[in-house]
């Protein structure tokens, strides 16, 4: 397989996950705007994201395999995007804590020669534990939750606030592994 793959993200995580297994990619970040305030569910909203953004970035590559995705947490039916400032992302965390929220990537591979594309939703229940005020202002003091969704990096010192999850760790770090091997193999791209 001689074909360029593109990764259409700035994410350093998902950059880190592609090199860890193997796949050799240049980066082109989609600038297609993320409006996570709409009408669709979060399952469509996060594929139609990734679609998006894979569309965007296919422009600049007419012969390419382009990935993106967009991964959202969801509790109780709302969404938890990224908090900005410190004062959201406390919020989110007094939200979280001592709950169980869903953690959902849309994931999309686009061959931008063939027009073909393959998409898929992956989802991840992640338990917080009870979080002491104490806490949360000592994980805010780290800068870590600023700009993670949910407000806490799993790959991270959030590590310590998760109790458990089930589903895809990858996943949650925003990148399901298992998914993106599967569609990759429908584009001929095996990574075992």
């Amino acid at each position: 397989m001689n074909r360029t793959l593109i990764l259409a993200s700035a994410s350093p995580r998902r950059k880190e996950l592609l090199k860890q297994v193997g796949l050799e990619f240049i980066v082109d970040a989609s600038n297609h705007p993320e409006d996570i305030h709409s009408n669709l569910s979060p399952e469509e909203l996060v594929k139609t994201l990734s679609l998006e953004k894979a569309r965007a970035t296919a422009k600049k590559h007419p012969d390419a395999i382009i990935i993106a995705a967009d991964t959202i947490g969801v509790l109780g039916g709302k969404i938890v995007g990224k908090p900005h400032t410190a004062e959201e992302a406390r919020k989110m965390l007094q939200m979280l804590s001592g709950k169980s929220h869903s953690v959902i990537t849309g994931l999309t591979v686009l061959d931008s020669a063939l027009n073909k594309t393959a998409t898929r939703t992956v989802e991840t229940m992640v338990y917080i534990k009870q979080l002491s005020l104490v806490e949360i202002q000592n994980y805010l003091d780290t800068g870590e939750s600023l700009d993670k969704a949910g407000a806490y990096a799993i790959q991270g010192l959030g590590a310590v606030i998760v109790e458990k999850i089930v589903g895809d760790y990858y996943n949650v770090v925003g990148l399901p592994l298992n998914a993106l091997a599967e569609c990759l193999k429908e584009f001929g791209v095996m990574l075992l």
